[in-house]
């Protein structure tokens, strides 16, 4: 039952909020109408009828008196009974009521029980009176009275009362509601989108404790970019600093007398300036490119054109969508497509790019033919100087680990990811670039 209820619950913010202003109030409204239109629109209404009834039957008996003219007993009788009485030999068949008048319900059943001559009973024709038909041994007599003669005040007008000024208090709710729950929004609005790379102008607002969350918000954003930028400088500086002796020694070792061990040192060092490479790589991915528009499908045809040029085996799907414009930082974008078709071309012997559509946001796919990565090893893939060669082909070199960290840095920048699946086409490794839209 609990279960039931969470899932019916509404899952904004505006919903829930509205949902514990409104209902307390709606439930307690009905409540008291109903009880108060039982106990007193209902019992008052009866008691009032009840009366007329008796009137009704003292008028029978003065009609009975003169059946056959008009008795001055009976017209001095409905002068002091504050009535209107006449005689009526086409009376209606049936009562007519409003469908509103809620009261009128009560006056028939009650007119109908407590007095069998009962014929009909009119509350439609007059707003403020009612004209009723009764039998009599002088023929169908048809009184007509002031309305607050058989019920209090129509029920109904509670009832539009209570409407218009419920809705006018819940209206009056809803804009100070909207106004106490718009910093908060703009809030979740600066969140979302720092988590997708892009900083948005945010100033604290709203009750205390709002602001107070969006100062620790501002306060982690300010860190969280600091430390970014001095990752980014440290690493820049430190692969920049190694530049200088590895060039040293390069230039020494070229005036060295060829041999086996100067040709080791030189593949040593080229390994080291590879590793130097991927440092920088890796510190770039890190940088605060600002976000702009771009074609995916276009940044996609251009890192195969690229990886084509440069000699390797790389397709492109044949139907890919026209233009899917999302902001991107299109560099790192760029680069994490060249990082995972290297990938492929490294360990496998033809790869295609596609671009799909999902309910994320935009999918880049980079699939291969290759041995791929087995299962449980995938997460520690994605990790930086992570190296997994015992299950990739050894024939084309090795990386250093940094390539799929890049990737997955790059992801998480944009507020994607990057998933590594089997390929069910090709028969390897399938990696899922994902970016918000």
């Amino acid at each position: 039952m609990l279960s039931w209820l969470k899932e019916s619950l509404p899952n904004r913010l505006y919903a829930r909020a509205a949902l514990i202003l409104v209902a307390p109030v709606v439930v307690l409204t009905l409540a008291v109408t109903i009880a108060f239109l039982q106990r007193h629109f209902e019992e008052v209404t009866q008691q009032l009828t009840h009366g007329v009834v008796l009137e009704a039957r003292v008028l029978q008996q003065a009609a009975s008196a003169d059946p056959l003219g008009s008795s001055e007993q009976l017209m001095d009788m409905a002068e002091t009974l504050d009535m209107i009485v006449t005689r009526d030999p086409d009376p209606p068949a049936q009562s007519d009521r409003p469908f509103y008048d809620i009261s009128g319900l009560v006056v028939i059943a009650t007119l109908r029980d407590e007095l069998p001559e009962f014929i009909a009973i009119d509350l439609a024709s007059e707003f403020r009176r009612v004209t009723i038909w009764v039998d009599s041994p002088a023929g169908p007599l048809r009184l007509n009275m002031d309305r607050e003669r058989v019920s209090a005040s129509n029920p109904h007008q509670l009832v539009l009362i209570t409407l218009f000024v419920g809705g006018l208090m819940s209206l009056v709710s809803y804009v100070f509601l909207r106004n106490q729950l718009r910093p908060i929004k703009r809030l979740s609005a600066a969140a979302e989108a720092f988590g997708k790379g892009r900083t948005l102008p945010y100033k604290p607002a709203g009750a205390l404790e709002v602001r107070a969350a969006g100062l620790a918000f501002l306060d982690m954003r300010d860190r969280i970019e600091r430390q970014i930028e001095q990752r980014t400088l440290m690493l820049s500086g430190v692969s920049h600093d190694l530049r200088t002796p590895l060039t040293r020694m390069k230039l020494e070792l070229s005036m060295l007398e060829p041999g086996s061990e100067v040709d080791a040192l030189e593949r040593d060092l080229t390994e080291m300036e590879g590793l130097l490479e991927a440092f920088l790589e890796f510190s770039k991915s890190a940088s605060l490119e600002d976000m702009v528009e771009h074609d995916a499908v276009k940044v996609a045809r251009d890192a195969v054109s690229r990886a084509v040029r440069m000699g390797q085996t790389v397709t492109l799907a044949g139907e890919l969508p026209e233009h899917v414009n999302l902001p991107m930082r299109h560099r790192a974008v760029s680069r994490s497509l060249d990082n995972l078709i290297g990938n492929a071309a490294r360990y496998a012997t033809q790869a295609r790019v596609s671009v799909e559509l999902i309910a994320e946001g935009v999918a880049f796919v980079v699939e291969d033919d290759g041995p791929g990565i087995p299962v449980d090893q995938r997460d520690e893939a994605a990790k930086p100087f992570a190296r997994l060669d015992r299950a990739r082909n050894q024939n084309k070199g090795s990386g250093v680990g940094l390539g799929l960290a890049i990737v997955a840095d790059i992801a998480r920048s944009h507020g994607g990811a990057l998933k590594l699946l089997d390929s069910v086409e090709l028969g390897g490794l399938k990696a899922v670039l994902v970016l918000p839209r």
